[in-house]
């Protein structure tokens, strides 16, 4: 999406995913619309084999009020192939989860931004940053992700890099 996505336009959604790879500033959001909007957040870390995700994530949008999700089940289709070889979610299992997160009145935010960015915010936050090309590999692997799932579900989509397309109060 191109045109410039408001924090009002972002918070008129009872439930709000915010997707795509460390350090493009998912957090960051997810803290806005708790501070300013009363959403109550669920940070997704990365998930041990064992755990059961499509209960996970079925129990966390079963939750009463305004809910915003720092990372979740699409993650896994992006980050179980890089990492692991395989997802342990398939698109068909995502999807009905995503029908699950419209069904809240909910919407996808695929937040980006360039690379050397990304790599800069890492490096500032941990210390330490993957390589840059292993960072263009996870978004691109974010933008297959969100291509499929325009099809099905709403998905806002901006760079946070660019101060004319940043959420704004």
């Amino acid at each position: 999406m191109d045109q410039r996505v408001t924090l009002q336009e972002i918070a008129s959604h009872r439930t709000i995913v915010i997707e795509g790879g460390d350090g493009v500033g998912k957090s960051t959001l997810a803290h806005l619309l708790v501070t300013q909007y009363g959403f109550t957040a669920v940070h997704s870390p990365r998930t041990p084999e064992h755990q059961d995700l499509i209960s996970r994530y079925h129990d966390l949008l079963a939750r009463p009020g305004r809910l915003v999700l720092d990372r979740s089940f699409l993650s896994e289709l992006v980050y179980g192939p890089l990492y692991r070889g395989h997802s342990r979610l398939t698109w068909i299992q995502a999807l009905d989860l995503a029908q699950l997160v419209t069904a809240r009145d909910g919407v996808f935010l695929h937040l980006t931004a360039p690379a050397a960015t990304v790599h800069q915010r890492l490096n500032t936050r941990d210390g330490q940053a993957p390589a840059l090309e292993e960072i263009t590999a996870l978004a691109d692997a974010y933008q297959r992700a969100f291509r499929t799932l325009t099809d099905h579900v709403p998905v806002l989509m901006y760079d946070t890099a660019s101060s004319a397309n940043r959420p704004t109060g």
